[in-house]
């Protein structure tokens, strides 16, 4: 996102006059208590401008300094997690009605469909439609589903030790296919997402945004 982010922290980043986290925000529902906002990168901008809650719910900011992954960023907050919960990235688009969709399961992940996967973690399943594996990057066409990084889990993810993917990372997603030896994950697909990662989604993001405001 360079260099809109050499002073905003890319949730911070506008579409249509608003923060994009604010659209992120939007689509928890309602039934969600607590939100927990995990910051690193020029954090303090997204702390003064939500403070202690965003419309009635109130928000706790758990400090992330060690850059050690998605898996290492939901484990420091595990001691505010009091049982199931949910994963939303903060550079990514969700609709509201998708994500009640995903959090009417014990544990799922939201999946979306791509032409091509080659770029993606894919989410491979079985007949059930429970998740089997999530191969990053695969070289086939085989699996189109992809990992859209939204999750409903349970305290059991703790059980669990942090899959390794680089030598200073720990993959969220790679962690999560580890339950499914013992438990049913499943997938859900998404009506509409969108991933904000480059200048040129964030531009495009300001025409597509009517299609997730409910």
């Amino acid at each position: 996102m360079r260099p809109l982010t050499f002073e905003t922290p890319k949730p911070m980043l506008s579409v249509k006059k608003r923060p994009l986290l604010e659209y992120i925000l939007d689509a928890v529902p309602d039934n969600v208590s607590e939100i927990i906002i995990v910051v690193n990168y020029l954090g303090d901008q997204i702390q003064n401008h939500f403070n202690g809650q965003y419309r009635g719910k109130k928000i706790t900011y758990v400090r992330h300094d060690e850059l050690d992954g998605t898996g290492g960023a939901v484990k420091c907050a595990k001691d505010f997690i009091i049982d199931r919960f949910l994963v939303l990235n903060g550079d990514d688009l969700y609709l509201k009605s998708d994500i009640e969709k995903l959090c009417s399961e014990e544990l799922a992940v939201l999946g979306w469909e791509v032409e091509d996967p080659r770029k993606y973690g894919v989410i491979k399943t079985d007949e059930e439609g429970n998740l089997v594996d999530i191969i990053e990057k695969p070289d086939s066409f085989d699996f189109k589903l992809i990992n859209t990084g939204a999750m409903a889990l349970s305290k059991d993810f703790f059980n669990y030790d942090l899959v390794k993917i680089t030598e200073t990372e720990f993959g969220l997603p790679q962690t999560l296919a580890k339950m499914a030896d013992k438990h049913k994950i499943k997938v859900v697909p998404a009506t509409q997402w969108m991933s904000v990662g480059s200048p040129e989604d964030l531009e495009k993001a300001q025409v597509e945004i009517e299609k997730f405001i409910s």
